[in-house]
């Protein structure tokens, strides 16, 4: 068995501070991977940056505050990687992966976007690259016999399923048709599935981020944002998967929460 959890961290030092590191010494996972990490490695605590037990790789952004992805990893890695060779876009910390024995594991950090801004743009223009090496990496690790999986904010909720208040953003980010579309294409064309709604094909949700703003979390109106997503072959092997919900507002140390699969291995 292997376990993988994915959580934006809403910045890694002031989660240390409200539960992530308890959190990371009790799971159970063997693979963590972290976005919105917003941090340099030399600005977080030795505890955070390297803890025993675990080989980590930090790819923070070049806009220092900004963005940020980190893999934690029980196992020393084979090889690592940062970015996915885009000119635009391999600095901003958005993109890092691992190779482990018989699979790739990657964690992401999709631009949120903002419907007629120029940050709505840089979004489409990701989306558009990473496409593309999603495909090359489906392609490249099947002529390995490895399997791929990558973990992250993907910052899209692909079915109406995915939000608790889909008829109120369907002209928002994050729900737009275009972005909706290309998710479909990741997941039909390219080859790969959603590990958790596979699981859970007729759940609400289960979603993995709520707005700081109001009584979302308490009421549950989140969105599904955060995904595993992985080739077939390594997504017919999820035996469990689920979000890891505080219990309570208080206890959340990020406005996201772990979403956690195991794999049969």
């Amino acid at each position: 068995m292997r376990t993988v959890t994915s959580v934006n961290v809403n910045g890694l030092r002031a989660a240390a501070k409200k539960g992530f590191v308890e959190w990371l010494a009790e799971t159970s996972a063997d693979v963590v991977c972290l976005q919105e990490v917003r941090a340099e490695p030399q600005q977080l605590s030795e505890d955070v940056r390297q803890p025993e037990g675990w080989h980590t790789l930090h790819a923070p952004a070049a806009a220092k505050g900004r963005a940020g992805v980190s893999l934690y990893s029980r196992r020393e890695p084979d090889r690592t990687r940062i970015g996915f060779g885009s000119a635009e876009f391999d600095a901003s910390g958005r993109y890092a992966e691992m190779d482990l024995p018989g699979l790739t594991v990657a964690s992401l950090y999709l631009p949120s976007g903002e419907v007629g801004t120029e940050r709505q743009d840089e979004k489409l223009r990701f989306m558009d690259e990473f496409l593309t090496y999603l495909e090359g990496l489906k392609k490249r690790a099947a002529a390995d016999g490895r399997e791929v999986l990558v973990c992250g904010d993907w910052n899209i909720a692909h079915q109406e399923a995915d939000l608790k208040n889909w008829r109120a953003n369907r002209k928002s980010s994050g729900f737009l048709p275009e972005e909706r579309a290309w998710l479909t294409r990741v997941f039909e064309e390219t080859g790969y599935a959603d590990v958790v709604r596979a699981l859970h094909p007729d759940q609400e949700g289960p979603y993995t981020w709520w707005s700081y703003r109001g009584r979302a979390f308490d009421n549950d109106s989140g969105w599904r944002i955060d995904y595993h997503v992985a080739t077939e072959g390594l997504a017919a092997r999820a035996v469990k998967a689920g979000v890891e919900r505080a219990a309570t507002h208080d206890e959340r140390w990020s406005d996201h929460a772990p979403v956690t699969v195991t794999y049969d291995s």
